[in-house]
């Protein structure tokens, strides 16, 4: 328990440590989270074009496309929010050396380096993914209930926790490789099929988000429970249960990269 708390103080430390050094540029704060707006911006409009030729995909409607896509907007803003530095890992922390600081503090690694970054601009994918939730939740008949309302606000850390455990399997490569930033986004890039129904894809890329890089479980199956109400025990429950095998996974796999690490750099 006083390890925990410990944790929690360091976190409040970095953090504010991190937000005082963001507000020293104000301009790129602002145009970071502006560009994302952007960016989501588009995308919409790419949906609009869609539907404004059929009037329904594999059943589901613009409005239920748009909430699933909003949807998925808020795990991975959060997970881009209190988790981006992992992407550091993959890229140069270890190629140049730097990782070396990590092992010299009294702190766990991986709470250290998860920690150490608040990448603020997120909050660009999670005003859009909660607009766009709210834009389109009155035009869907969806029967809410005190359990479903549980559920929803239960399964987005959840839903957070599988990018992070992706995150730091592939991340955790670089023990071995010394850089796996290529490795990270070619499996963070998966997500972006999980942003729409999956029953729109073949078997192919339905199978692979669904069980061999489940991010289907960030966005589309807790939505669809949200939406219709079928089989909560799926939708939510393996969810939950992805998420928590994947940061099990992805601990086992950090600590054994650790063991496994030389220090490299020029």
């Amino acid at each position: 328990m006083k390890q925990l708390k410990r944790m929690f103080r360091m976190h409040r430390i970095f953090v504010s440590q991190e937000i005082k050094r963001m507000m020293e540029y104000k301009g790129d704060f602002v145009v970071g989270i502006i560009g994302f707006l952007f960016a989501q911006a588009n995308n919409m409009l790419f949906l609009w074009l869609i539907f404004s030729q059929v009037p329904s995909l594999m059943g589901w409607s613009l409005e239920e496309v748009v909430f699933i896509y909003g949807f998925s907007l808020i795990p991975k803003g959060l997970d881009h929010l209190f988790f981006d530095n992992l992407w550091a890992v993959g890229h140069w922390l270890i190629q140049k050396g730097d990782f070396d600081k990590y092992l010299t503090r009294p702190v766990n690694t991986l709470f250290h380096v998860t920690v150490e970054k608040l990448q603020i601009d997120a909050l660009g994918e999670l005003i859009m993914g909660i607009s766009l939730i709210c834009i389109t939740l009155p035009s869907i008949d969806v029967e809410w209930s005190v359990l479903k309302v549980v559920l929803m606000l239960a399964v987005i850390p959840f839903a957070t926790l599988i990018y992070t455990g992706i995150k730091i399997i592939t991340a955790a490569i670089a023990f071995w490789t010394k850089k796996s930033g290529n490795i990270i986004y070619m499996f963070y890039m998966v997500n972006d099929f999980a942003k729409y129904p999956v029953k729109i894809y073949n078997s192919f890329v339905k199978n692979t988000i669904t069980y061999i890089i489940p991010f289907a479980f960030t966005a589309y199956y807790p939505a669809e429970y949200i939406l219709t109400g079928a089989n909560p025990l799926f939708n939510i429950g393996v969810s939950m249960l992805i998420a928590l095998v994947l940061m099990f996974l992805g601990v086992i796999v950090w600590n054994r990269g650790i063991k496994a690490y030389e220090s490299a750099g020029s």
